[in-house]
């Protein structure tokens, strides 16, 4: 009895020291924690407060009634997403778009190690000038300069087309091109934006280490391969990492821009559909059953490549 009557009297002295030291190390620092105070509240305003709203997949939710007041339906709309007769078809569209930018994944990376080489400071800010504007640009600007030059009547590239003795090509209107043109166009307007954090990560290099690769007989190309790319090896690591984590997410906006009837094959995918359904149909509860599908299949595939990348680098997120 005595035993337990210790422990818990220990375990009391223990809680009271912690707020002791709780309470003296804010009163030690309180400016600092006024200052935290306003991205705290807007954090839990922004991004926790809204995941009341996930109720409203297991509901049939009606306006009227509220979350909390409308009828409880569980699984229903997951199953009927999972029958959806385009079930299949989204997720490809979606996969084939997300897999092909993660294959440009390196543009940013080599176009960062090539301005790193360029010695014309002057030159190469105007380099970074112009490949960080298109990054600035709206998605509703981007979406009708790409329609513009691939227009098949008067667009510039069809005009080349046609003067290299080939046949015009309606480029926006074959679902063969289309996940071409988002990905590509994607990667001209944050090609420069996306080597920000590379050039960042480079000019954090010693550069005694490449002295004394110079020093050693090594190239250029060799200073690059074992001196830089190891040098942000962590930072692309973690970056390739955040990639994968939207795998199934495509921005409605751009493809929406781009999307007619005739390409409609290729560029029906999950946000798409859920745009259609949730805002225009109405149909809010089952739009959020296949956005909260969508975020755990995207959580999901986050663990796994971490856990992967960080068994075989001991490189990861966590």
């Amino acid at each position: 009895m005595s035993d337990n009557v210790m422990t818990r009297s220990r375990h009391s002295t223990e809680r009271s020291g912690w707020r002791k030291r709780f309470v003296a190390g804010v009163k030690r620092s309180w400016p600092w924690y006024i200052l935290m105070l306003p991205a705290i509240v807007a954090f839990a305003i922004f991004c926790y407060w809204p995941m009341y709203g996930i109720l409203m997949a297991f509901v049939d939710y009606s306006p009227t009634k509220g979350i909390l007041g409308s009828e409880w339906v569980g699984m229903e709309h997951f199953k009927r997403f999972l029958n959806y007769p385009d079930f299949w078809v989204m997720i490809k569209n979606t996969l084939r778009i997300t897999l092909y930018s993660l294959a440009t994944f390196p543009c940013s990376i080599i176009f960062a190690l090539i301005l790193n080489e360029i010695s014309n400071l002057k030159f190469k800010k105007t380099v970074q000038m112009v490949t960080y504007a298109p990054h600035f640009l709206s998605e509703v600007v981007l979406c009708s300069l790409v329609l513009l030059f691939l227009d098949r009547s008067v667009g510039p590239i069809n005009n080349i087309i046609e003067a290299l003795g080939g046949t015009r090509v309606d480029f926006i209107s074959n679902p063969d091109y289309f996940a071409s043109i988002y990905v590509w166009s994607g990667v001209w307007q944050g090609l420069g934006w996306g080597s920000i954090l590379y050039i960042s990560a480079l000019s954090s290099i010693s550069p005694e280490l490449v002295e004394a690769a110079k020093i050693d007989g090594a190239g250029r190309f060799r200073i690059i391969w074992n001196v830089n790319i190891p040098g942000i090896l962590p930072t692309i690591i973690i970056t390739f990492i955040m990639s994968t984590g939207g795998l199934l997410s495509v921005g409605y906006s751009k493809i929406y821009l781009l999307q007619n009837d005739l390409n409609r094959s290729a560029s029906n995918v999950l946000a798409t559909y859920t745009y259609e359904i949730g805002l225009l149909g109405g149909q809010y509860s089952y739009s959020t059953a296949i956005g909260l599908f969508n975020t755990l299949c995207n959580i999901a595939i986050l663990l796994i490549v971490n856990a992967v990348v960080k068994k075989v680098s001991d490189i990861g997120i966590f």
